[in-house]
């Protein structure tokens, strides 16, 4: 294989060093010859101090690879042949507002659940499908690994509205197995999950050691009430609730089986003067960046543990080798359902194991969801879809469907009052809810 070019859409984000940390593991089964990080004008400092990590951490390892940082993302783009998608509109500030705006309704405020993802979604879908259209024209064989949040519903946007070769991807499906695998003491190929659903809304309906179903004892060990993601923290599912649904859950479903704790803890968080996870991710990226302007500083700090994303660089680059080698692996990544889970439509995005081959995604058939989760699963897919159309359209009223359609608001006047808020707050990166004539 020759050397690749691969292009870092947010390459100036605190992650980039994850996931050349995992490019050096990957050296042989991902050459490259080129890596250009790319970011926007308010992200130029970053961008600058994240390329001089990256050229140290590739040098110090004897990686032949040509790195650059730029703003010019046409210019980065041309002859691409894999885009890593990772980037954040209206960087960590507009994610505060995402996890502060919802508590006002007493909503979860979070960066990819209920409204905060949605706000995160219309600011982020246009930028996507910019990015997209620029692949189309500039690098069309090119490989989309979307990482950008909420994946599945970002993914969901490109793979209807434009032609790029694209699969969404999340770590927190690897950061579940790899959690078991640890607790067990035991290889982690040893360990296969069975998870099926959307994007930080899946279950593990099996989980597999060398062949056999541990889930049973699993649900009573120690392990369900670990901190999975560093977003999250440790789990309080109650026994009950695991035993009743004899499935593992995505730490996400927190938020829906206990809305209106998780609510309180964020409230107190604030009033305590800790603030929300953006501002704890805000002083944890300040000293982050100290490391990464360090010149000794060489490979990936420790530190970059408490930043989250652990496993991104293993999920993105174990599905990126098995599409670039034509492996056919199976992974849990974001890809078109076709007929894999026959309760959603055929056109949606699902996060569902998937046998990765040259030629993309293709989901292992699942069959119907559990009766138990399938409704939320819907109605959290329904809202899925009005607000990939919302983002598109800027059309207010299915914005506002969407959130009266999302499970953790509370009613019509809850879903008004954040839409108003939300357009408010982020005017200047919602520009297609803005029409001149209004401006």
């Amino acid at each position: 294989m020759r050397g690749l070019k691969m292009v870092v859409i947010g390459g100036g984000s605190s992650y980039t060093p994850e996931l050349v940390d995992g490019l050096i593991r990957y050296r042989e089964q991902i050459p490259l010859r080129e890596l250009v990080l790319v970011d926007v004008p308010m992200g130029a400092e970053k961008l600058a101090i994240m390329t001089a990590m990256v050229e140290r951490m590739l040098a110090a390892k004897d990686l032949q690879v040509a790195v650059s940082g730029t703003m010019d993302r046409r210019q980065a783009l041309a002859g691409a042949d894999v885009v890593i998608s990772q980037f954040r509109v209206g960087g960590l500030p507009a994610r505060a507002l995402d996890e502060r705006l919802p508590l006002k309704w007493g909503v979860i405020g979070q960066e990819t659940t209920g409204p905060g993802g949605f706000a995160k979604a219309l600011r982020t879908i246009p930028v996507a499908l910019q990015i997209a259209h620029d692949v189309e024209e500039l690098c069309p064989d090119a490989w989309v690994l979307n990482f950008t949040n909420p994946s599945g519903v970002v993914t969901e946007a490109l793979m209807k509205h434009s032609r790029v070769k694209t699969v969404g991807l999340c770590n927190v499906p690897l950061s579940i197995q790899r959690g078991i695998a640890a607790a067990l003491g035991v290889d982690p190929a040893r360990v296969v999950l069975d998870m099926a659903g959307l994007n930080h809304l899946s279950f593990a309906r099996h989980v597999y050691l060398d062949g056999t179903d541990i889930l049973p004892k699993l649900l009573g060990t120690d392990f369900v009430r670990q901190e999975i993601v560093k977003n999250i923290g440790a789990l309080e599912w109650g026994d009950t609730t695991l035993q009743a649904l004899g499935m593992l859950p995505s730490p996400y479903l927190q938020y829906y089986y206990g809305g209106a704790a998780k609510v309180e803890e964020e409230k107190q968080a604030i009033a305590q003067g800790r603030g929300t996870r953006a501002d704890e991710v805000m002083r944890v990226e300040a000293e982050l960046f100290k490391l990464y302007r360090d010149p000794a500083t060489i490979e990936k700090p420790a530190l970059l543990g408490k930043r989250g994303g652990a496993f991104y660089s293993e999920a993105a680059l174990g599905a990126l080798a098995s599409i670039l080698q034509n492996r056919r692996e199976v992974h849990i990544v974001n890809t078109r359902n076709g007929s894999c889970l026959p309760d959603l439509g055929p056109d949606v995005v699902v996060e569902v194991p998937c046998v990765l081959d040259a030629t993309g995604a293709h989901p292992l058939t699942q069959g119907p969801l559990p009766t138990a989760v399938r409704g939320l699963v819907q109605q959290v897919k329904a809202y899925e879809e009005l607000t990939i159309e919302a983002a598109v359209t800027g059309n207010r009223h299915t914005a506002f469907l969407a959130l009266l359609n999302h499970p953790l608001v509370p009613g019509a006047q809850a879903a008004a009052g954040l839409l108003q808020d939300i357009l408010a707050f982020h005017r200047e990166y919602l520009p297609q809810f803005f029409p001149a004539s209004q401006s």
